[in-house]
Parts: structure tokens; sequence; C-alpha cells
């Protein structure tokens, strides 16, 4: 590893497409290197440059020009790795990068590992494991929750926590182990009263760390909704719905879906990772048993249950129909908003968590004009569109993100929980 921290490392740190594109140049020759391939202006070499400056000019291999650039001076250990740093901003064509690339690693350079940047930056004590670990939860961020996550880690959010804690834990530790020298003097260097308001404070603050990993893990992988009911209620077509584009098979035929579909959906800044599942009903077909069994274990994994209910024909209580709208894990007596009906084609029941959210949706309202639905419970034609932006906001509204965006601290790394 020491050999490796002496070597200077280059890597194109933009990603294509656009139409400038960055290189950064870390370690102990990043200047010299610099000035190897890089003529100023001003005619002025970059090892006489300040730090914290921009300079323009041209790269060159040899006398032949390659591009204009402007090159941002960072020297030790005022930069991002701590090092002398260069970043070259050029133009984002796949000729110039690999040529100035080409020309960094023959002048003493080489191509930088994933994430050996941000690995310097920790190893140089530029930020801790958290913030590191928070880099590329950033880049990685692909809607408004996940950055504001991602970001509040990166500029130190978790760490103060949990510095608070262990400070509080070391004070504590150190007021018991006083007393423990001192034990035979029967000599109280610490208030009781005082020792459990810490315990108690330091507690409080651990189980709200550890309750908000729900709401982070899933911000940060997509909250796991699962579309749960009979054969036949509409359940691919509420997916197409709500993604707003054909994304699953849509038949007639009971059992047409066997397997999971997962599709993920961003609104209002959420990402949402729907699962349409097989039908749950009683079956010989082996195949549709394995479906089934997946549809089990979607729904075991899902912090959103949508149950789905086939409006036009009302007697039937659907898997979970034991169990009422906006209840988490509470049962009660089934929904029956018909007294007419022909038939009862009750599905089987699933459980359950605490932790889980039920939302019980009524399809093809279109069918039955005037259906009075059960309190609670959400009408919707998935085939018209009718009630989906209700729907999309009542899920949005299942998510409490309001310490996420009022600077809470919200854990979603899983080695923090």
């Amino acid at each position: 590893m020491t050999n490796e921290r002496n070597e200077t490392i280059a890597a194109v740190a933009t990603g294509t497409g656009g139409a400038v594109a960055l290189i950064r140049i870390s370690g102990e020759r990043a200047v010299p290197i610099g000035d190897a391939l890089f003529r100023s202006i001003q005619g002025k070499p970059l090892s006489t440059q300040k730090g914290y400056t921009i300079h323009y000019g041209t790269i060159r291999d040899g006398e032949a020009v390659i591009d204009e650039v402007l090159i941002s001076l960072f020297r030790a250990p005022h930069s991002y790795t701590g090092e002398d740093m260069i970043e070259i901003s050029c133009h984002a064509s796949d000729y110039i990068l690999r040529r100035v690339m080409e020309l960094a690693i023959r002048h003493g350079a080489r191509t930088a590992r994933p994430g050996e940047f941000t690995l310097r930056a920790f190893l140089a004590g530029k930020m801790d494991l958290s913030q590191a670990e928070a880099v590329a939860d950033v880049i990685a961020s692909d809607n408004r929750a996940a950055h504001d996550l991602a970001f509040r880690q990166m500029r130190g959010g978790y760490s103060d926590e949990f510095g608070q804690l262990r400070e509080k834990l070391v004070h504590l530790v150190s007021l018991l182990e006083l007393e423990l020298d001192f034990g035979e003097e029967d000599v109280e260097f610490a208030d009781r009263e005082q020792l459990l308001e810490i315990l108690t404070a330091v507690e409080r603050k651990i189980t709200r760390l550890i309750s908000s990993f729900a709401l982070g893990n899933s911000v940060k992988n997509g909250i796991p909704v699962a579309i749960a009911g009979a054969p036949n209620v509409g359940k691919s077509t509420l997916l197409n719905a709500l993604l707003k584009e054909d994304r699953a098979l849509v038949s007639d035929i009971a059992g047409t879906t066997r397997d999971v579909i997962e599709e993920r959906a961003n609104i209002d800044g959420i990402v949402f990772r729907f699962l349409d599942t097989a039908g749950i009903r009683s079956t010989n077909d082996t195949l549709e048993q394995m479906g089934i069994a997946r549809t089990m274990s979607s729904i075991e994994r899902a912090q959103i249950i949508i149950r789905l209910i086939d409006a036009s024909q009302p007697a039937v209580s659907v898997s979970g129909g034991n169990l009422s709208s906006g209840q988490t894990g509470r049962k009660s007596a089934p929904a029956v908003p018909s007294a007419d009906s022909a038939a009862d084609t009750q599905s089987p029941d699933f459980p359950l968590r605490p932790d889980q959210t039920l939302l019980t949706v009524y399809n093809k309202i279109d069918k039955t004009p005037g259906l009075a639905l059960p309190e609670g419970a959400v009408g919707i034609s998935a085939r018209n569109g009718d009630g989906i932006d209700d729907l999309r906001r009542i899920l949005r509204d299942a998510v409490d993100t309001e310490a996420l965006y009022h600077g809470g601290t919200v854990l979603s790394n899983s080695r923090h929980y």
C-alpha cells in the first residue's frame, strides 16, 4: 500500500455525453506531469504557480496541439486527496480524453482504480469512513431523497451523531471506572441520577437511529411496493398505469403473470420499486404455485402492499381480505361492499409485519358506478387511468420523510445500522 500511495494516479472524472470533461491527476508527480503536458498561454510552468488557481493553455504532444484546456491546480495538503493534484477541463471527445490519458501515463502516472481518489482522501484524513462511503452514494443517487440522504452523510452528519454518542458513553465509562478504583473507600463520584440520564439519552438516540434505517435503506434502494391480489384483478394493468408505460403483459386470461416483475418509478422525489406479482389462488398448476410462492416472498420484503380488489366482483375478499385498509398488521372484519353478489372467491390470506403498510385499492370502478367503498379504500380504474394520481399521492404520503428533509439523521448504510 505504501508504494501504491507514492504513485501518481490519473482518471477521467466525468461521464460521457457532455461537451466538457474533466481528467484528475493526483500524487507527488501530478504537477511535473502537468508541466510536461501543458503549455500556459502566459508561458509560466505550473510548478511556479500557487494552489487554488486556474490556468488557460493547451495540451501538447511535442508540438502537436491536442486541445485547449483549463487546468485547476491544488497544492498538498489542501486538495481532495490531500496530495498535489491537477484537474484538466477539456473537450469531451473520446479521442481527446484517450490522448490526454496516454500522455499522463507516458509521463509517470497510472490509471486510478475505481474509488482510489476517495480512498486517498480517507487515508489522508480528509474524510472519515462514513463520508467516504457517502461519496459513492451521492454519485449513485437518482432522486432527491437519496441525494439529500447521501449529501448529509458526506458532509459529516452521521459522524457528528456517532461522535456525540461516543462522547457520552466515554463519559459514562470514566465515571464508573473512577468509582471502581476507589470502591473500597465507599466514595461516590458519580451522581446515580446523572448516570441514568446519560444511559436514557443514549438509548433514546440509538433507538431512533435504528428505527430510521428502514426509511433510509428504502430511500437509498427504492421503496418496495408489492401489488398483490387474486388473478385477473388488474395488477399488471395497474403497474403499467403507475409507470405510465406498458411494461407488463396484460391479458384477460387469469394467471398470465407467473413471475414477479419489478419496475421503478419516481414519485415526487422518492423512488418506488413496484413488484407486480402472480395472482394468489388455490391451484394445482406447478408453475403457478411457484409464482405464488414468489408472490409471498415479495409481500414479505415489501414496505408497502397494495391489496388490489376487483370492484366488479364486490363480494371478492382478496388476499388479506380480513385486513382493514390503512392499518399496519392489525386485523379486522372483511369489507363486503354489496350484499347481492353471486359468488365469494376469497383468496388465501397473507401475514403482515407491524412495520408494513397496507393500502386497499378497488380496481375497475368504471364498471360499477356508484359503488360505496369501505372507509380508507381507494377506487381506481387502472385501464382508464381514473384515480391513479390519487394513488400515487397516497403512496408518497405513506413514506414519512420528515426527518430526511428537516435535518434529522437517517441511517441508510447497513454497517452503520
